[in-house]
């Protein structure tokens, strides 16, 4: 019958006794009559309908309509019944007397237990009844009882049995339970009906323990079995309940507990010994493939009296041990103080033991360290530290030290050292060699075996790896380059130093004194420019190699141009090489003729270069390739240069490629790397630069992969990738565009020149004279006036072949040096996290950027005439981190759209008007861009492109006049323009 939410009704809560599952509860709403009782008028509540009575519903009404539904039959079904049997036929299989599903029971009993238990809690002041036979659910009333109730469980021992029976007290009087029909409706833990009340008790007390007394008396145990009874039950029950006997003691023991330590040489013996000891039926453990002698047991325990326990997570606030003594029984209770236990457990772990089950197995050397660091506490805090007397090697215990001093010389580092063990002093020179081959323990001359401490191996191992033999046999020398490792001895207290101030300033770069600027230098060097070269003289100071890792278009170039001519103005007479891509040469010569026109450069590369490294004492700059070095490289090694520099020298990442091992041949005073990608796939990548700029900075590759490339990049351990930082440090300066961007104006604007592929030139020069001739011929009969669409249509060709001949030729196979050198730029720049926008006027280009991103499955967004969805491209672009590129047609994306997500700007062909191409980098440079936007406009070298740049200077008013399209373009040129174009 439906309840009213409207008129007054009531909650109320309903145990019933299913025939399968046993006690569980139901949920119902009870309509009240006009005196405030129940009516007849019930309803089953649920989490379906509940809302309709929150008006008269608490916050635990809510719980507890929530839990009961998950104990409710349809429920056990859903989460058991996997095969989906009707309910007669599961309940039927599973619960059959002979055939039954004893697992599933099993599983669906220990569900329910701790759902009823979350029930009963709950149930304080709220109306409980029994549900009748007839399925009235008010049939009987039930009262919570707030007070719990405590049992205790009696044991009479006579000659030939032992009765044990347990009593119930509430509210101090004894409880009449057996014979009365009680109900036990929960057992974990228990909760009990006898009459109207519902009773629950104090601690935690196991129901089970007193179902076999609701209809008996006691429980007889017969004389032949009770000892095996006795260690087997009586003796966790003594521990855990109020017990009372008569014909055996219970003696209870109190006592403060002392911590024990115990080392144990062999953890196989060890786990013999744990067997027999501490009897864990719970516990497995995988015995280790390593060799035990390499490994010891610390063991935790805690003593109180002559009785030794192991803390673990089961462990009772009282511990029982039986004795017989002839035919009588003692029983000792042992109350333990487990939060002593604890707190001793905790400081331990607090101080790196990770001690799990009472018990933890480390590396001797790791165990030893970690005693030795922590002594002083442990005596501090009570814990005694003893050795296994079954092990028959003895161990030293005491105190030791390594005492290191390090002293600047003038090219070294000089390394002195004093070792001690306890009252014996061990050479220096014995250490080293013991710690660099992994010896752990040596025998001291009282017998007794020194293990070396595992976090000498860990802070000291890079300091031995690195070191050298020095003048003295007794002491060593580490090379300068080293001074992170150095300075970090010495602020971790590890070592002693005597570091010079001016040297102590390279690790931190603010402190670097600054340089006189050079005289010649055609340029104005921003603040951040101005400290990178600073820093490179402070480097050539100290005769350190060093990478300048800046972000792209902060000015490597301009940096490194003005450090080489400060050294031409030194005096410094040996000439430099500068290593690059091939596609990068023509830059640098162009850069360094603007900046630094005092600078003799000269361009070593091409097929008929004269191979004769006396013509380099002639100049100051040699500009090469990386390709030319691995041809020339044996008469080249030979040469002594002022500074070997690579850019672009990721193309030395791999140790192993035969480039990379001819620049290691070359020969010079100095070194210098410039990158804007220091690591691109490993951290190899960062070994093989930073070990041709300072070679054995890093160790042998072999070091290096064990030491930092396979704890950084398999095992994930922060830990060694500051240690890797620690050591380059020093050597590397990466600055940022967000660190600089005061510093920076609010456009910078870069030209890209790129060389063509040698297909692609001859398609170009082949396309070139043919509308030549065609222009010419039509200029000269027709004009110049008549002749522009042949003209418009010739340059139009010629364009295209710069950017890639298969705009122009479907079946063109070959490459393109302009989409080779776009490629490398974007992979660059979204390197470093940055968003591009990349414009280009033909939408062939475009589609030919659009193949490879696709190929290579990187997202992008993409916007030309034809696009639908324009602002949902925009969109994408600026609010996904994922799509870093965005590909525009000029035309469409010139104007209108705001796309400030972008800091870089590539411009792929030159437009007519520069005006134009300014429009399309105000996509991004526009209020709200928070970052200096980085313009790329890429130009084929010996193309019309380049003469467009020219006529760009030239036709300025052009610009002026806003003339935006080819054809006020085209009509404006001369007969001498389109020569000039043609050329």
């Amino acid at each position: 019958m439906k309840v009213s939410p409207l008129a007054p009704f009531k909650i109320v809560y309903s145990i019933l006794n299913h025939e399968y599952l046993g006690y569980i509860f139901e949920s119902f709403v009870v309509q009240l009559n006009h005196q405030g009782e129940f009516s007849f008028q019930i309803q089953n509540i649920s989490s379906k309908n509940i809302k309709e009575f929150s008006s008269g519903l608490d916050a635990t009404d809510f719980e507890l309509v929530d839990l009961i539904d998950d104990i409710q039959q349809d429920a056990i079904l859903k989460k058991f019944n996997s095969k989906k049997l009707s309910a007669v036929d599961f309940f039927l299989k599973v619960y059959d007397v002979q055939k039954g599903d004893k697992n599933t029971q099993e599983n669906i009993a220990h569900y329910l237990e701790l759902s009823k238990a979350r029930i009963l809690e709950r149930l304080e002041g709220k109306e409980l009844f029994i549900m009748g036979g007839d399925g009235n659910p008010l049939w009987k009333p039930l009262l919570w009882e707030i007070e719990k109730a405590t049992i205790r469980f009696h044991f009479v021992r006579n000659e030939d049995n032992t009765h044990y029976f347990p009593t119930i007290r509430f509210r101090y009087e004894k409880l009449d339970f057996q014979y009365k029909n009680a109900i036990l409706i929960c057992e974990e833990p228990a909760w009990l009906i006898v009459g109207e009340s519902l009773y629950h008790f104090q601690g935690h007390v196991d129901g089970k323990k007193i179902k076999p007394f609701l209809a008996k008396k006691f429980i007889a145990i017969p004389g032949n079995v009770e000892e095996q009874y006795y260690r087997k039950f009586v003796a966790p029950l003594i521990a855990s309940y109020d017990v009372v006997a008569r014909g055996f003691d219970i003696r209870n023991i109190t006592s403060a507990p002392k911590t024990i330590l115990t080392i144990s040489d062999s953890a196989v013996t060890y786990r013999k010994a744990e067997l027999i000891m501490f009897a864990d039926a719970g516990a497995s453990e995988v015995l280790p493939e390593e060799p035990e002698d390499d490994f010891v047991i610390l063991d935790l325990s805690f003593q109180y009296g002559n009785f030794s326990f192991r803390i673990d997570d089961l462990a009772t606030a009282s511990s029982v041990s039986v004795e017989k003594k002839g035919n009588e029984y003692s029983f000792f209770k042992v109350k333990r103080d487990l939060r002593a236990e604890r707190d001793q457990l905790a400081r331990l772990k607090d101080w790196g033991l990770g001690i799990k089950n009472g018990k933890i197995r480390l590396p001797k050397s790791e165990a030893f360290g970690w005693l030795q660091s922590n002594a002083d506490q442990l005596t501090e805090n009570g814990i005694a530290v003893r050795q296994n007397t079954a092990d028959t090697k003895r161990y030293f215990l005491g105190y030791s030290s390594l005492d290191i001093s390090i002293q600047e010389g003038r090219d070294w580092f000089d390394i002195h050292a004093r070792v001690q063990f306890g009252e014996f002093e061990i050479p220096f020179l014995q250490l080293r060699n013991y710690i660099l081959n992994q010896k752990k323990e040596f025998l001291l001359p009282n017998g007794e075996t020194a293990v070396i401490p595992e976090w000498w191996f860990t802070k000291y191992s890079e300091l031995f790896s690195f070191t050298e033999s020095g003048h003295d046999e007794d002491n060593l020398r580490l090379k300068m380059h080293h001074l992170a490792l150095v300075q970090e001895l010495q602020e971790e207290n590890l070592a002693t130093a005597v570091i010079s101030r001016k040297l102590e300033n390279l690790r931190d770069f603010n402190h670097i004194e600054p340089a006189s600027p050079p005289l010649n230098f055609k340029g104005i060097l921003r603040p951040y420019q101005k400290s990178g070269y600073d820093w490179l003289h402070f480097l050539n100071q100290y005769r350190f190699g060093g990478c300048l890792a800046d972000d792209m278009g902060l000015g490597k170039t301009v940096q490194t141009l003005a450090f080489l001519q400060s050294q031409k103005e030194a005096g410094i007479s040996e000439p430099s090489m500068l290593i690059m891509p091939t596609s990068l040469i023509y830059n640098w010569d162009l850069e360094a003729k603007r900046f630094t026109p005092d600078l003799k450069i000269l361009v070593y590369t091409g097929t008929y270069r004269e191979k004769d490294t006396a013509k380099f004492r002639d100049y100051d700059l040699i500009l090469t390739s990386y390709g030319i070095i691995r041809l020339d490289i044996d008469f080249i090694k030979s040469f002594r240069f002022n500074y070997i520099i690579l850019d672009e020298s990721q193309a030395i990442k791999n140790p192993a490629s035969i480039i990379t091992k001819a620049v290691r041949k070359l020969n010079s005073a100095n070194r210098l790397i410039l990158t804007g990608t220091p690591i691109e796939n490993s951290t190899l990548d960062l070994w093989s630069q930073m070990s041709f700029v300072n070679p054995g900075l890093l160790g042998s590759q072999a070091f290096f992969r064990d030491e930092f490339q396979v704890p950084i990049e398999k095992k994930n351990e922060e830990e060694k990738s500051k240690r890797l930082y620690n050591l380059i440090r020093p050597f590397i300066l990466r600055r940022h565009k967000s660190q600089v961007a005061t510093d920076l104006p609010e456009k910078v604007e870069s030209i890209q020149y790129c060389d063509m592929t040698e297909e692609q030139e001859k398609a170009y020069e082949e396309a070139k004279a043919y509308y030549r001739n065609l222009i010419l011929q039509s200029i000269d009969s027709d004009g110049i006036s008549k002749s522009q669409m042949v003209v418009l249509q010739g340059l139009t060709k010629l364009r295209q072949l710069a950017n890639h001949p298969r705009m122009v030729d479907g079946s063109y196979e070959d490459g393109s040096g302009k989409f080779e050198d776009v490629l490398h730029k974007i992979q660059t720049v979204i390197s470093e996290n940055h968003k591009i926008l990349i414009f280009s006027q033909y939408i062939k280009h475009l589609d030919l950027f659009r193949a490879h991103l696709d190929k290579q499955k990187i997202i992008y967004s993409y916007l030309d005439g034809s696009t639908k969805d324009r602002q949902s491209q925009v969109e994408n672009f600026q609010t996904d981190e994922g799509i870093k590129i965005f590909l525009i047609s000029l035309k469409a994306g010139g104007l209108g759209l705001n796309l400030t997500a972008a800091d870089y700007v590539f411009i792929l062909d030159p437009w007519w008007n520069p005006a134009i191409e300014a429009q399309a980098v105000d996509r991004a440079h526009r209020i709200g861009q928070q970052r200096t936007v980085f313009t790329y406009k890429f130009i084929t070298k010996n193309s019309v492109e380049e003469k467009i740049l020219a006529l760009q200077r030239t036709k300025k008013q052009l610009a002026d006049d806003l003339i935006s399209n080819e054809d006020g373009f085209v009509k404006s040129l001369s007969r001498e323009d389109v020569l000039g174009l043609l050329s």
